[in-house]
């Protein structure tokens, strides 16, 4: 984090504190670290993920967002508390959908909307840890992907839906999908367990093939025995 961004969250430090407590995560109690959650598509937020570790088991989890020039206000969702969540799935709560609608609205977006990015901010501030790769890998395919492709399909009448794997999640992989408006608002999300994969059996090649191999014939040529 810069220093600013520090600033901004110090700044709002009473705020979160305050909005946490009432939902009864004790943030006053125990050790609660923080990272930033980068998002490039809310520039005029900062947006942070705090933790909570009391072993396995009972582990503590929310986001904040912070309005970085005072327009807006700070919001928190919940996660996790001591390892339950506090109303139904955060991904899929109608809260969680809510707050990241009026978070969008304080950026004030112009232009089209960055699809993929919006949906990815949507997953980290709802608990995901996405890692989606969208480069080609090349003609050669010597390369692999760093991460998880994400699919995006546009509808007729406008907005779009975005799917990708989190396959970070514990403890199992979780497809997400996030539905759109033409004008940016969430509408939707679900998020599910990933069917599992199973290994597939490569069948043997011609050169793996074994077997008795063909004894050398023998020709005559002019009255001379060849092989």
């Amino acid at each position: 984090m810069t220093r600013q961004d520090r600033d901004v969250e110090a700044d709002g430090e009473s705020s979160i504190r305050e909005r946490v407590n009432f939902v009864g995560l004790e943030f006053n109690d125990g050790n609660w670290t923080y990272q930033q959650i980068v998002c490039p598509v809310f520039p005029n937020h900062v947006l942070l993920k705090f933790m909570r570790n009391n072993g396995k088991g009972d582990e503590s989890v929310f986001t904040a967002s912070i309005p970085r020039m005072g327009e807006g206000r700070v919001r928190i969702i919940p996660i996790l508390r001591r390892g339950y969540s506090l109303f139904s799935p955060a991904p899929v709560n109608a809260l969680t959908i809510s707050a990241f609608n009026h978070i969008r609205i304080e950026e004030h977006p112009a232009g089209p909307p960055d699809w993929l990015g919006t949906g990815m901010c949507y997953a980290a501030l709802a608990g995901a840890h996405p890692q989606v790769d969208l480069q080609d890998p090349g003609p050669d395919a010597t390369s692999f992907a760093g991460g998880v492709p994400a699919a995006l399909e546009i509808p007729v009448e406008g907005g779009a839906v975005i799917k990708f794997l989190d396959v970070a999640a514990k403890p199992q992989p979780m497809e997400w999908t996030m539905t759109f408006d033409k004008k940016g608002r969430l509408l939707k999300a679900t998020h599910i367990p990933a069917p599992p994969t199973h290994p597939i059996a490569v069948p043997p090649t011609l050169a793996d093939v074994k077997g008795t191999p063909i004894p050398a014939t023998v020709l005559e040529v002019h009255g001379v025995p060849t092989q």
